[in-house]
């Protein structure tokens, strides 16, 4: 989209359209919203803003997002350290604790193995889930990595380098969802289906 708003305006839209997920429509629906809202309203977010980056830091031990050095999960004693869930962001944590089954720990990676975008294993926080696993506290990891291109290259990474140790590697079972019709189903979906079939 050609700079068509003069100075600060299309600054503005500029640097939204650098968020993920926001288009230039977007990025201008949103900027001409903010010149719209009162300027209470305004200060409110830019003010939430700053907050968020000066307070907002990475737990040292799982690399979720937290306001202290532990995030509230690895700080609770509750949590057994015998599994550790890994996944890609911290948003996974939030949906895989909305379901309320597990009662772990989690480390979070920082992304996934993405060779033609330039991430590589030294990119991400493997080093750190190895240290953690060097204490012989935990028996088994999950990989709750997502089912793409990406996922599947992380999971098998992590795979080999975590068959050496006495750890018990599973992976979250994905395929077909409820409800869903076969004719809909991608080849990656429909051959994990296949793959994670059980006896009924």
């Amino acid at each position: 989209m050609a700079c068509v708003y003069e100075g600060i305006v299309q600054d503005l839209i500029d640097e939204l359209g650098r968020l993920p997920g926001i288009g230039p429509k977007s990025a201008q629906r949103i900027a001409f919203h903010l010149l719209d809202a009162d300027d209470a309203a305004v200060r409110r977010l830019a003010d939430v803003l700053i907050q968020v980056k000066d307070t907002v830091r990475f737990c040292e031990i799982c690399g979720n997002v937290s306001s202290a050095e532990r995030c509230r999960i690895c700080a609770d004693p509750r949590r057994s350290e015998e599994v550790i869930c890994v996944v890609e962001e911290s948003k996974d944590i939030i949906a895989i604790e909305r379901i309320r089954e597990f009662r772990g720990r989690y480390h979070v990676l920082g992304g996934a193995i993405d060779p033609i975008g330039g991430v590589g294993p030294n990119d991400l926080r493997i080093t750190q889930l190895m240290s953690r696993l060097g204490t012989g506290e935990s028996t088994e990891v999950i990989l709750a990595l997502d089912p793409n291109i990406e996922g599947e290259a992380t999971a098998a990474y992590l795979s080999r380098l975590l068959a050496p140790l006495e750890l018990t590697v599973t992976r979250l079972a994905s395929g077909l969802p409820v409800g869903g019709d076969l004719d809909y189903a991608d080849e990656m979906t429909l051959g994990r289906a296949f793959l994670g079939r059980r006896s009924v």
